[in-house]
């Protein structure tokens, strides 16, 4: 099976979306497809294209084994949705440029969304190669930029609708990253045939990346220290503001620490907010690469993952929560619905906190300082219970299962359910 899987997100990047593509790509080639990936040229998280792609429209790079087209994307450092839309728009066009006259034939294309967009190209590019489409929904646009107030036009919100629902109608097959995406798409789109391609880890690769560095010591911290980490994308999204508001009413124990790392569009605001609310004990650092984010998460005590309190994000599983729980870290999540159900209820990897509400998380801090040994069972029944329901190999290998039960020419005689979701729960 000739698989392309078109996304604005890969490696050399960090991040979730990047991270996961590149490792399903890697096994379901091991498994025995041929895998292309059409992307940009790497420009985030601060929207400037890496030095060694710059001044460059097309480049066709080997990436262990994979065959990866990159196209121009505009970027431009800034907030503005002028500058976004012309991102997401730039690479719409120029993949379809290279989807067109530069990738050889595909019997199925996967493609990437958020952004929503770039469906369109997808399925250009499905009627080009008459390929199949699977359509794989990372977070519901326009759905999510709607509850987050960060588009407010309602042509631009009535056209994205439309996009979404014309794009889901095209698409043969349709994945989402969590059941609770799953769950809103089936609803709408019943005769459709889906799968929960969730978010996983590689256990035995992750420890592989640990060295012997001592980050705790390299940056001043103490071994008696309380550390308490968030890392990832400073988005809208994620509501750090609770963080530092939850250290300022922890000011009272000096041997609790709040480590930040990361970037993103809050993190300039987010470090006013440290100096306004005097909250020395909340500590920033840039993002690091991949390699070395297992040294950062090893040093830790406690891993906070929040979302903003708005009924979309009660089906999000940020992925970070999987490497913090593989290197046996307990955590507070501000998260409600599905991840705390699975982590929090069912796993029994840490605590629970209202999402945005920073007494709640300084509260339970002060439950965890005050008893630290509870801190090793959360952590070794999280390492647990990510092993067994999200290794990242199951996943692929169930994946593989359910497309070659899905592309006719390639079905081995036992046919999928058309509206069957493996591995789904309603």
């Amino acid at each position: 099976m000739k698989i392309l899987i078109l996304t604005q997100y890969f490696p050399p990047e960090t991040g979730a979306p990047q991270n996961r593509l590149y490792e399903i790509a890697l096994r379901l080639k091991a498994l025995g497809a041929e895998v292309s990936v059409l992307t940009g040229f790497p420009n985030y998280p601060k929207y400037e294209v890496f030095k060694a792609y710059q001044g460059k429209f097309y480049q066709r790079e080997d990436m262990d084994g994979l065959d990866v087209h990159r196209a121009y994307i505009y970027a431009r450092p800034g907030k503005g949705l002028f500058n976004r839309m012309l991102n997401y728009g730039s690479f719409v066009f120029s993949s379809l440029w290279v989807g067109l006259f530069k990738v050889g034939k595909a019997d199925l294309i996967i493609c990437e969304s958020p952004p929503l967009f770039l469906g369109w190209t997808a399925v250009w590019l499905k009627r080009r190669h008459r390929a199949r489409l699977l359509f794989n929904v990372s977070d519901l646009w326009p759905e999510s930029i709607l509850k987050l107030g960060l588009v407010k036009n309602p042509l631009l919100l009535k056209a994205s609708t439309w996009l979404e629902e014309w794009i889901y109608q095209k698409s043969d097959l349709i994945s989402g990253q969590t059941q609770g995406i799953v769950a809103d798409i089936r609803r709408r789109f019943p005769q459709k045939s889906f799968f929960w391609l969730k978010n996983g880890v590689d256990t035995a690769e992750l420890f592989k990346r640990l060295t012997s560095r001592n980050w705790r010591e390299e940056h001043g911290f103490a071994e008696s220290d309380l550390l308490f980490y968030f890392g990832g994308l400073l988005g809208y999204a994620q509501g750090i503001d609770c963080i530092i508001e939850a250290a300022m009413q922890l000011r009272d124990l000096p041997q609790v620490k709040f480590v930040i790392v990361g970037e993103g569009p809050e993190k300039e605001r987010l470090m006013q907010l440290k100096q306004d609310l005097r909250t020395e004990n909340v500590f920033f650092f840039p993002g690091v690469a991949k390699a070395e984010i297992a040294d950062v998460i090893q040093a830790m005590d406690v891993g906070i993952i929040p979302l903003r309190k708005l009924d979309i994000f009660r089906g999000a599983i940020p992925s970070k929560i999987f490497e913090i729980l593989c290197l046996k870290k307990s955590v507070l999540l501000g998260i409600e619905g599905e991840a705390k159900a699975l982590f929090i209820e069912e796993g029994k990897s840490g605590w629970a906190f209202e999402p945005e509400n920073a007494g709640e998380l300084a509260a339970l801090i002060r439950q965890i300082a005050s008893t630290p040994e509870m801190l090793q069972e959360k952590g070794e029944n999280g390492y647990r219970y990510v092993r067994q329901h999200f290794d990242r190999q199951q996943i692929a290998d169930d994946f593989w299962e359910f497309l070659n039960g899905s592309i006719p020419e390639r079905c081995s005689g036992k046919k999928q359910a058309r509206n069957s979701v493996p591995g789904y729960n309603p």
